[in-house]
């Protein structure tokens, strides 16, 4: 009986900071019983390239010689800054951490085995998942995951192709099958073609990576009726566009959901104002985690979603300059800056029973 007020503190502590209603909680959350937490997160790093000069590949800016002067002191830098926002992400209600974590804007692996050997993360012991891609820069999607709470089955990346473009190459859409502490999961990691050339000319490639994005979640769901998938990304459009609302089906209901309908948490917190970068003067929300039917049951006897949230902490925000109040970057106008990232990271808050 003593610890029964002891475990309302904690769950109203947790909650507080997650900014989530203590009348939210009480609805939800039996305080007569203990909880596990997982977090699962995505981060677009922001160009995380080595100082070599691929071959093949349109890398020459980061290179010594090339644009932003890109050399080992700097890498470095980035090194420490990408490796200091993991290892705080997510540490107010999980003391190790995100358990998963998708990247994009990766140049290969060699990059993320230096992330991962970063002092402010090496003791978690992250493991890498990672496929080369026919970016024409080389940046690719990758996934870290601690094997403490991951262990992972399988990978594979999914070419994305435009039929009335086939010449145009574009990052692969990366699919992770695994156990989440004994519970059979799935991650897509994707990072949707840019709006360069302008929003509405480049929205029919848009289409074609959800379309790509759905089909994948659909043919798991149909090897594995209910399967609990986290389609996570830079989608490079908010969750109110065509993209996202309807050819992934991903709105903001939680219940009755049909097998080819989603959620998507992102759309409320775009709602509020809340972005994960920003471009003259206003915010977009690119960066979003969807989910599947089968993570939102309500009894927790399994892994569910509880929150989600954008990791937007002071650190990590321009304090003065043109872009105060924007994602504090690495380069900005040709300058360098010695920042973390142009967007904010993402992560969502899972909930089990002990």
């Amino acid at each position: 009986m003593e610890k029964r007020p002891f475990l309302k503190r904690k769950l109203y502590i947790l909650f507080t900071i997650l900014g989530i209603s203590s009348s939210l909680t009480a609805q939800t959350l039996d305080p007569n019983k203990e909880y596990s937490v997982s977090i699962i997160g995505f981060y677009n790093v922001e160009n995380l390239f080595d100082t070599v000069d691929q071959p093949g590949v349109i890398d020459e800016e980061y290179t010594p010689e090339g644009s932003n002067h890109w050399d080992a002191p700097k890498y470095q830098k980035k090194l420490e800054n990408i490796s200091a926002v993991i290892a705080d992400l997510g540490t107010s209600t999980s003391p190790d951490g995100v358990a998963i974590l998708g990247l994009s804007e990766i140049e290969n692996r060699f990059v993320l085995e230096d992330l991962v050997k970063m002092p402010a993360i090496a003791d978690r012991n992250y493991q890498i998942v990672h496929h080369d891609g026919p970016d024409e820069r080389g940046v690719d999607c990758a996934l870290i995951y601690n094997p403490k709470y991951f262990t992972l089955e399988s990978s594979q990346s999914v070419r994305l192709r435009f039929k009335d473009a086939p010449e145009d190459k574009t990052r692969d859409q990366l699919v992770v099958t695994g156990t989440l502490m004994g519970e059979r999961i799935h991650v897509l990691v994707a990072h949707w073609p840019s709006r360069r050339g302008g929003m509405k000319a480049s929205q029919p490639k848009r289409l074609a990576a959800a379309a790509l994005g759905r089909s994948i979640v659909d043919s798991i769901l149909e090897a594995e009726p209910g399967a609990k998938i986290f389609y996570m990304g830079d989608l490079n459009d908010d969750p109110v566009n065509n993209s996202v609302r309807k050819v992934m089906n991903a709105g903001d209901k939680t219940e009755n959901l049909h097998a080819d309908e989603s959620f998507n948490p992102m759309l409320d917190l775009y709602r509020k104002g809340i972005g994960t970068l920003a471009w003259g003067d206003s915010w977009n929300l690119f960066d979003q985690i969807i989910v599947t039917p089968g993570l939102l049951g309500k009894n927790f006897a399994s892994w569910q979603y509880y929150a989600a949230k954008v990791y937007n902490k002071a650190y990590l925000t321009q304090s003065d300059g043109t872009f105060a109040g924007y994602p504090f970057r690495t380069f900005a106008g040709g300058a360098w800056l010695g920042g973390y990232s142009d967007h904010f990271p993402v992560y969502m808050l899972l909930i089990r029973e002990k």
